[in-house]
């Protein structure tokens, strides 16, 4: 089950969301241990994060993102109570979302 936990905090002027994404994250080189038979590549590509509806970051990713990557990063202009967003799409066109409200 691939999914998004979020925590979003915030302190003075800033907000800091931290995210942590359950995914795969083939790259296409990895090989099977059992058939020997490579992995077809299955990764996120784009990541986005939304504050009360406007968006605050786009990640764009490749295969070299580690298995269920860890997201962390600050905006400023967010308060205690709005909500976020972070959503993203993979190379096979899978996709998850989350909400979470700001503390």
């Amino acid at each position: 089950m691939m999914s998004i936990k979020i925590r979003a905090t915030a302190k003075q002027d800033s907000v800091t969301v931290k995210a942590l994404m359950s995914h795969p994250m083939h790259t296409g080189l990895q090989k099977n241990k059992k058939t020997g038979e490579k992995i077809p590549a299955h990764f996120i590509q784009e990541v986005n994060c939304e504050h009360n509806g406007n968006n605050v970051l786009t990640a764009l990713w490749g295969p070299a993102i580690s298995k269920n990557p860890y997201l962390s990063f600050k905006f400023k202009g967010g308060n205690k109570g709005d909500t976020i967003k972070i959503s993203w799409v993979d190379n096979k066109g899978e996709s998850a979302s989350e909400e979470a409200q700001i503390r």
